[in-house]
């Protein structure tokens, strides 16, 4: 079962998933499209061809015909790929034909904005499958906006046991069940010997949320919990919006090191386009909820229902949502239902119970499908998982996993994470799969959270704004003697990665911010132990057969030169943002309200890296607790400010009880 259900999900999946109803297929440009070498005018139409299993079809003869014209015609690749390049504006009748299939056609409308558009096929065998768990029949079959009654194909009974996902995870005996991914700290790096930093973005905030459920029932966090760049992202700073053609803008500030007062700190920050600056055609979204027995206690399946249940009173009329549900198997728990109906969806919602194995695998699979089959293009299309990360049925290496979410992206179907639970939280894949699937990880430690990340922050959520986001940062060596990055451990990229567009990044949503701190050593300040041997030695002898890398006299004064690559959603190809930083760059901030965002970031920071240094004096705790009291505080909202200075007295308070 394992080796054949991995052959189905085991292709490429390219470009968006249609909408397989009848009649015309109206599909625009986004709004904002991605630099092209087209001529003008001209799109590229492509896609890639799957059977109802989602397994790539190679062979189909595609064509793509015009009144008038003569048609074009394509033969899908082994990946089931197909592409015609500079494709005029106008109506169109794309055709899809193979042995043992049904015929596919469908009308589409390609816009005058130059773009690329992509239109992926399902097609369905001529013959139905006897399979274990029937597919949905094709949307075309289907009532519009009608309910199926009760739950396709979800087992009942089993055990809510499972396991881990690989070797990189370290089991916390203190903490039952949970399973955090190790993390190494960034150390200091001299700048002649590495003077550029290169890392992918990332706006998760499940690690703020989860430290604060470990501290607000008297323990400390695991140290691998601490995902020191999560808790600082989880404050939404207020960088200056982007400028009109872009996405997103960069803030860099400069300002001393609270607990290293010879250091410096550098603040990089990003700031996403809101969602109200980008017309929307649509929002298509399918939840995917684990009903499996570990869901079963208050905090889990019940807290996601009450999540859910708030989330659905946002939704406008003409968005479309569907529920997929799984355990020890899965199933369409709401087919495609109209916004409008939100009764509809309540009662569908209110219907789940837990129970059973947890077959996460399979769920997956079926809200892909259902998600490519109710494909708006131009809009918001993704799958929300709500689960405690427990994968104990049927395929569950991660590796597996993660290949199934990275190729589902490509067809412009992204994947947000919600995690719950306590004892059982399987973190490091929850992590690991919204990274992979263009998604943000959360973790909902109470009703308030998930007000704050489905309601407050719902455009962030479920719209992205910038994908494959990456930072480079160059050192100049004659101002750095040494940095180090904080936090960003498991978002290291190769030097080499920040110009391949081939390499993930991360994204950002509609209204994210992105804040990265470095720990810098200017050049008169003395190196850091571990950056020097004894006798004042250098850890590494020069080179003998390389050129000299002291920097040269009268060098500049940049401190460094920050480097962002980011892709619009629908592109291929990234785009570059560049600014130096300063020797005279004040530490007051910039315009738009950003005077004190760097203490206040810094003292997050710190509170992350005493939370992952078990040596942390009381003196370093005491000293954190005072200056928060006289801190001038960012634009922030007055509950997350006085709920960071609260979880700071919890956590120095359990320090000293050690």
């Amino acid at each position: 079962m394992r080796n054949r259900l991995w052959q189905v999900l085991g292709l490429g999946l390219v470009g968006l998933a249609v909408t397989v109803v009848p009649g015309m297929l109206t599909v625009r440009a986004a709004a904002i499209g991605s630099p092209s070498a087209l001529q003008a005018g001209a799109v590229v139409v492509q896609g890639s061809v799957v059977d109802d299993q989602l397994k790539a079809l190679a062979g189909v003869k595609i064509s793509l015909e015009r009144p008038g014209a003569a048609a074009l015609i394509q033969t899908t690749d082994q990946e089931g790929r197909y592409r015609f390049a500079n494709v005029t504006p106008g109506d169109y009748t794309v055709r899809a034909e193979t042995a043992a299939f049904k015929p596919f056609s469908r009308a589409i409308t390609v816009g005058a904005t130059p773009s690329t558009l992509t239109l992926p096929i399902v097609l369905w065998p001529t013959t139905p499958r006897a399979t274990a768990t029937s597919p949905p029949p094709p949307p075309a079959s289907r009532t519009a906006g009608g309910v199926t009654s009760g739950i396709v194909g979800v087992g009942r009974g089993g055990g809510g046991g499972g396991r881990g996902i690989g070797s990189q995870l370290v089991q916390t005996g203190n903490y039952n069940r949970e399973q955090y991914a190790h993390i190494e700290s960034n150390t200091f790096k001299l700048t002649t010997d590495n003077p550029l930093s290169t890392f992918a973005a990332d706006v998760d905030t499940a690690s703020y949320t989860n430290v604060r459920r470990f501290l607000s029932q008297g323990q400390l966090p695991p140290p691998d919990a601490v995902r020191v760049e999560e808790l600082v992202n989880y404050f939404r700073f207020p960088y200056p919006d982007p400028p009109a053609n872009q996405p997103v803008s960069i803030t860099t500030d400069v300002g001393d090191c609270p607990w290293a007062p010879d250091h410096k700190l550098v603040l990089v920050g990003l700031r996403a386009r809101p969602i109200a600056d980008r017309g929307v055609s649509g929002r298509n979204i399918v939840l995917l909820v684990d009903v499996s027995g570990s869901m079963a206690p208050p905090e889990r399946l019940p807290l996601v229902k009450t999540a859910l249940r708030m989330f659905v009173d946002t939704l406008r009329d003409e968005d479309r949502i569907s529920m997929v549900v799984y355990a020890g198997a899965s199933g369409l728990a709401l087919p495609p239902t109209s916004g409008r109906s939100r009764q509809r969806i309540h009662d569908a919602i209110e219907a789940l119970n837990a129970g059973g194995s947890t077959n996460g695998a399979q769920g997956l699979l079926l809200a892909y499908r259902t998600a490519r089959e109710e494909f708006v293009p131009g809009g918001i299309n993704r799958v929300i998982l709500a689960t405690d990360g427990d994968f104990n049925v049927g395929v569950t290496s991660d590796g597996d996993l993660v290949r199934l979410i990275e190729r589902e992206r490509e067809s412009g179907i992204f994947l947000s994470v919600l995690g719950v639970g306590t004892g059982n939280l399987q973190d490091a894949k929850m992590e690991q799969l919204a990274d992979k699937g263009n998604g943000h990880y959360a973790y909902l430690d109470s009703l308030f959270e998930a007000q704050r990340v489905l309601v407050r922050e719902g455009g962030a959520t479920l719209e992205t704004v910038a994908k494959d986001v990456k930072f480079q940062i160059e050192f100049n060596p004659a101002q750095v003697k040494a940095w180090k990055l904080i936090g960003y451990e498991n978002r290291l990229l190769a030097n080499e990665a920040f110009n391949d567009d081939t390499k993930d990044g991360g994204e950002l949503g509609a209204g994210h911010t992105v804040t990265v701190l470095y720990e810098i050593v200017p050049s008169g300040a003395t190196l850091p132990e571990g950056l020097t041997g004894p006798g004042g030695r250098p850890p590494v002898d020069p080179l003998t057969y390389q050129t000299d890398r002291r920097p040269a006299a009268g060098a500049s004064t940049d401190l460094l030169t920050v480097k962002v690559r980011y892709k619009l959603p629908d592109a291929q190809t990234s785009q570059l943002l560049t600014r130096p930083v300063t020797v005279s760059q004040a530490s007051a901030g910039e315009a738009g309200g950003s005077a004190h965002v760097l203490p206040f970031a810094a003292a997050v920071a710190e509170f992350g890296l005493l939370l992952r240094d078990e040596k942390a004096t009381p003196a370093r705790w005491t000293a954190l607790t005072n200056r928060l009291k006289s801190l001038p505080w960012p634009a922030q909202g007055a509950a997350d400010r006085e709920g960071f200075a609260d979880l700071v007295g919890l956590a120095a308070g359990l320090k000293k009880m050690k």
